[in-house]
């Protein structure tokens, strides 16, 4: 889907900009919003470049680098924080062998920290894409991970 068929799809209102955002980086093949891209929607929209990467980067769901296929965000609330979440994150790290803001080599995931996920009942917790999992322990986060690099 091109900027244009997105910018026809959801309107050409101001109000419907962070959803084309999200329209547009969902399907630029590496989770990211473009330059070229932002300077597309700019002249469709009549919004200046920088209104638009100021939208874009205020909110941590959008990203102006290239990242992995999988987006997995760890809570580090104090919540997620007191019920272990520096212990997921190092077993996050050792089995995708990055720290926190890298990509994985083979593009496949992207580790970032997130300051709350809202179900601090099942602290620890991440989200991955769309998905939150709670609850989690060493072992979870390993099967999660291999669940999904299986396909």
């Amino acid at each position: 889907m091109t900027v244009s068929e997105i910018v026809e799809k959801r309107g050409n209102s101001r109000e419907n900009l962070i959803q084309i955002l999200h329209d547009i980086q969902d399907v630029s093949g590496d989770n990211s919003l473009h330059k070229d891209k932002i300077e597309e929607l700019s002249k469709l929209m009549d919004l200046n470049v920088a209104d638009i990467v100021g939208t874009a980067s205020f909110y941590t769901m959008f990203s102006l680098v290239p990242r992995g296929k999988h987006i997995i965000r760890l809570c580090d609330s104090p919540p997620c924080y007191i019920m272990g979440s520096d212990n997921i994150l190092e077993a996050l790290e050792k089995k995708l062998g990055i720290k926190m803001g890298a990509t994985t080599e083979d593009g496949m995931f992207t580790l970032e920290p997130t300051s709350c996920l809202g179900v601090c009942g099942v602290a620890p917790a991440l989200m991955i894409d769309e998905e939150v999992y709670g609850n989690l322990t060493n072992e979870k986060v390993n099967g999660i991970i291999d669940g999904i690099r299986a396909g």
